[in-house]
């Protein structure tokens, strides 16, 4: 999986620039594989950005501006929301990538997969699983 982040490399806009450089600097940080792809020098790119920004993650005039990030062909969202999935410690979730290990966030997704009861969500998996092969020798035995 390639992470895809679309750029303008000749924007003429500081707050655009900022927002570039503060994904591409998270990004490396991470060492996330990521390609940079200019809209500024390639109407393709441009207009495959346009296209595949969902409507509803549109602004009002209909353009989105980067930077834009998508995970191959699927969309993972704009600056504003990067901003607030690294804010939440969820940078990789929002990229779609599953977290390395040791990172805080899957030690949060490992929090998450402990239930009430405090077993961890694999231990209630064979628990699962040998109950329903008890039901099904009962089943099998009355037959």
């Amino acid at each position: 999986m390639v992470i895809k982040v679309f750029l303008a490399s000749s924007s003429g806009s500081t707050a655009i620039k900022k927002k570039q450089q503060d994904v591409v600097g998270f990004l490396e940080a991470l060492k996330v594989d990521y390609t940079q792809l200019d809209i500024a020098c390639n109407e393709e790119n441009r207009m495959w950005m346009r296209e595949n920004v969902p409507e509803e993650k549109k602004p009002a005039n209909g353009i989105p501006l980067p930077p834009q990030i998508f995970n191959e062909e699927g969309y993972c969202g704009d600056y504003d929301t990067f901003f607030d999935a690294k804010e939440d410690n969820a940078v990789y979730a929002f990229l779609g990538l599953p977290p390395p290990p040791g990172s805080k966030e899957a030690e949060q997704a490992d929090k998450a997969n402990i239930v009430e009861n405090g077993n961890h969500a694999e231990e209630n998996l064979d628990d699962s699983i040998a109950q329903a092969e008890e039901e099904e020798e009962q089943e099998e035995e009355a037959e």
